[in-house]
This record gives C-alpha cells, structure tokens and sequence, in this order.
C-alpha cells in the first residue's frame, strides 16, 4: 500500500511539473485561445495546464466542470487514446470540448464561440 502511495505521489508530481513547464511555453495556438478565454473573458474563469486525475487538460473551468482541450498534430494517431481521456474526464463529471489547433490559430473567433456554447449549456 505504501508503494502504491508513494508510486502515485511521484506520479502526480511528476504531472504538476510538466503542467507548470507548459504553462510557460504553451504551442501557439493555446496561447492564442488563452488570451481570449483568460478573465472570464467567456463569462467563466479559466486555469490552463491543469492536472485532473492521470491527465493534463490544456484549460478548465471548475465552476462549469468544462475542459478545453485544443487538437494540434500531436494528437495525429491519437484517436483511441484521446477518447479514452475523454471518457476518464466526463465520468469525473467534466464536459469536454475539443477545438482543432487550426482553428484556433485562423478562426479564433469561431474556437471562442464553440467554448462559450459550451459555458452556458
């Protein structure tokens, strides 16, 4: 049982550090989806580069239990991987919202409204 503590202690900081390094050099397009959610911009707060269980969501919004996930190259090949973290968040009580990098980076405007739907729902 200790093991298994102190295994998981580890673990969850080990989690904390990579959310820190990347809240200090986000991809471009969750810079750019930061600067407009960041504020209540969209009538909630937001966190970026949060830890939730095994998992680091790009934002969150714990009043609405809201994650913001934005979908780069990286998450190519993914699929299978990304619904399981999908369905892990929602059965802790999360909605989640996916917004394709792309469309962050050339249609901010369209990324913010697809969040802010999903504030008020």
């Amino acid at each position: 049982m200790r093991a298994h503590r102190r295994k998981s202690a580890h673990r969850k900081a080990q989690l904390s550090a990579w959310a820190a390094k990347h809240r200090w050099s986000p991809t471009a397009s969750e810079a750019r989806l930061w600067e407009a959610l960041r504020g209540r911009k969209v009538g909630v707060l937001f966190r970026r580069q949060v830890v939730i269980g095994e998992y680091v969501v790009d934002f969150v919004a714990p009043e609405v239990r809201l994650v913001v996930e934005v979908d780069g190259g990286w998450h190519e090949g993914r699929e299978r991987k990304d619904a399981r973290r999908e369905r892990t968040l929602e059965a802790a009580g999360y909605r989640v919202v996916r917004v394709e990098a792309e469309v962050v980076v050339a249609e901010v405007e369209v990324a913010v409204a697809r969040v802010r739907a999903a504030v008020v729902r």
